[in-house]
């Protein structure tokens, strides 16, 4: 397949390298530093550590204009949800009639309620999908949806390490992953090395992913606490078990019910140990936050189908003042 990522940071970079490595044809669009440095020597993939870590670098067209690289088979958009809107503006060039777009990010997307034949009519996610344009310009026909259950840092620009996990979960927003497109894509990611599951429902994965990390990622951005610390506070894992249980009814009324508890959930994530979420990341680097894809859309569904969130309000209310008034939101 001919590949382009969309948006090499630490996550699209890790894809683009190992993808580039096990010998896929993969373009980037980049820019910056970023550009520079991958036009220059290529992507760096750091895995491992102490006597076995190990480094594989790879050459791959990096671009800062879609144009310049042209149609491809599977766009592969990687980029922190604030900078969606300015991929919709720009991604045409890349897609031809068969093109296929796999959606690498956080929180709700904007394809989210395509083919989700449970969950009532005419709910829409504008936190996500401002008027529609992100719709208008990745129609969500051309989605295949990807969970990532891995985590990656950028040494420097264009130098990746992959930090922990390995698994990818892949599937069409219809349902399953029996479709050409999806065993293609699948057969290249496996290829690269990753563990890919291929879901019955990926929605059903993107949604118990962020039960997850809606409450750690905000708390850890408003308090530059690590996971271990927020999870040890007997009142902020309480107040994170509220939200989660808000969260777990807006899934029972879309179809997406949640098979387990906040506190089974919190031990799951207990086992990262002192882990630095990437909103936490973020407002360190003083970059946009994903507030809107974790925690707005998750209101923005719960008063479409009247469920009340006072926890998930005051969660996001308080991370949003926190980010305005820093600029970054």
């Amino acid at each position: 397949m001919k590949i382009c990522v969309y948006g090499i940071g630490a996550i699209g970079g890790l894809i683009a390298g190992r993808l580039a490595a096990a010998g896929q044809p993969v373009s980037a669009v980049a820019r910056g530093a970023t550009l520079e440095a991958v036009r220059r020597e290529g992507i760096a993939v750091t895995r491992g550590s102490g006597a076995d870590e190990r480094t594989t670098r790879a050459e791959i067209r990096a671009a800062e204009r879609p144009a310049e690289l042209g149609e491809q088979d599977l766009v592969i958009v990687a980029v922190k949800t604030p900078g969606l809107p300015a991929v919709a503006q720009n991604i045409a060039p890349l897609l031809g009639p068969e093109t296929a777009v796999l959606s690498a990010m956080n929180g709700v997307p904007w394809w989210f309620f395509h083919g989700l034949a449970r969950a009532p009519a005419a709910i829409s996610v504008d936190s996500v999908d401002p008027g529609g344009a992100v719709s208008s310009a990745i129609e969500p026909t051309r989605v295949i949806g990807c969970v990532t259950h891995l985590s990656a840092a950028l040494d420097a620009p264009g130098q990746v390490r992959q930090v922990a996990g390995n698994r990818l979960i892949i599937g069409e927003p219809t349902g399953g992953a029996d479709t050409e497109r999806c065993r293609a894509t699948v057969a290249a990611l496996r290829a690269a090395g990753f563990d890919v599951d291929e879901a019955p429902s990926i929605q059903q994965e993107i949604w118990f992913k962020l039960w997850g990390n809606m409450t750690v990622n905000p708390i850890s951005g408003l308090t530059g606490a690590t996971g271990d610390r927020i999870l040890d506070d007997d009142l902020v894992r309480a107040f994170m078990s509220r939200c989660m249980v808000e969260a777990a009814e807006i899934g029972n009324r879309i179809g997406l019910p949640i098979d387990a508890d906040p506190e089974s959930r919190h031990a799951v994530t207990g086992k990262l140990g002192a882990f630095r979420t990437s909103m936490l990341q973020d407002v360190e680097s003083g970059r946009p936050v994903e507030l809107d894809a974790l925690v707005g859309a998750v209101i923005e569904i719960a008063r479409q189908v009247d469920v009340p969130t006072p926890n998930i309000d005051a969660l996001f209310g308080l991370a949003r003042l926190q980010a305005r008034l820093r600029g970054l939101y």
